[in-house]
């Protein structure tokens, strides 16, 4: 028997990478006023076309019962189980997957599941999910693999900048005046996510130059910290993200992964978004 692992949508997990090690994955939704579907079900093209038309919509949770089969068929199979989902300051995922995993060892009292907070999401919570997949693949005890999850997420980083401040101030993150203000002075904030939430690493103006101020902190970490591995991230401007990753490649002299994000965590800061995911070999916090 061995140990598997779960995570949920808002990874963005390559495709080749969670089949490679065997990463299942249950999807959130994007509720619309009058259609309801999963993440994993449409692509960002035709979603951001569909939030044109209909605006902004509401994200939700995996359903109990998803989280509950998802489990089940790991368990009933006789393997040990990792959880690891996006933050429970974000969403209710975290909190629903205890519910589901109660339920489960009603049925299956010797099961052992692990479930971890990662505290983010895109791929911070990817790289989570893809170590503790790793080390079980090594054969790595379940008390072992969580402590590696663990230390992941205390060396990852997350820095994203959105294109533009309109979906940010249409889904509530800030107000209409600052929205237009910040738009007229192209003041771009650098986000990333610390303690569970999203918050501002910095304010730059321009786009151009929050690229930069990202790219160079995303530089300065490795070069105090090392690489342990990093991905770009962005939505619907694939080709701004394969200048930075070619940016990144030069001075790393690694190839650098392009992956995008999709509708859950993207409605938040629309398309144009771009943003660089990665992790060190020693703590950054």
């Amino acid at each position: 028997m061995a140990i598997k692992i779960l995570t949920d949508s808002t990874s963005y997990i390559d495709e080749s990478i969670r089949e490679d090690l065997d990463i299942k994955v249950v999807s959130l939704s994007v509720e619309f006023d009058d259609i309801t579907f999963k993440e994993m079900e449409i692509d960002n093209e035709s979603f951001y076309k569909m939030m044109e038309e209909k605006g902004i919509p509401q994200s939700s949770q995996p359903p109990l019962g998803d989280l509950y089969s998802e489990m089940e068929n790991i368990v009933k199979e006789g393997h040990d189980l990792v959880c690891v989902f996006l933050s429970s300051d974000m969403s209710g995922t975290y909190s629903s997957a205890h519910m589901a995993k109660n339920i489960v060892l009603e049925k299956y009292p010797n099961a052992n599941i692990e479930i971890i907070d990662s505290r983010s999401n895109c791929m911070q919570l990817g790289f989570a999910a893809i170590s503790a997949a790793i080390a079980a693949r090594e054969g790595k005890t379940l008390k072992d693999i969580k402590e590696i999850v663990v230390k992941n997420i205390k060396r990852s980083r997350f820095l994203f900048i959105p294109d533009n401040l309109d979906y940010l101030q249409k889904g509530g993150r800030i107000g209409k005046a600052s929205s237009i203000i910040g738009n007229l002075l192209k003041i771009i904030p650098i986000l990333t996510v610390e303690d569970g939430v999203t918050t501002v690493f910095k304010k730059v103006r321009t786009k151009k130059n929050a690229i930069e101020t990202m790219v160079k902190q995303t530089l300065q970490d490795i070069k105090d910290l090392g690489l342990g591995d990093i991905v770009v991230h962005h939505i619907n401007c694939i080709n701004e993200a394969k200048i930075l990753a070619q940016q990144l490649k030069e001075v790393l002299n690694v190839d650098i992964k392009i992956q995008d994000i999709g509708p859950v965590i993207g409605l938040h800061v629309g398309p144009g978004a771009i943003g660089i995911a990665y992790y060190t070999k020693e703590d950054i916090r």
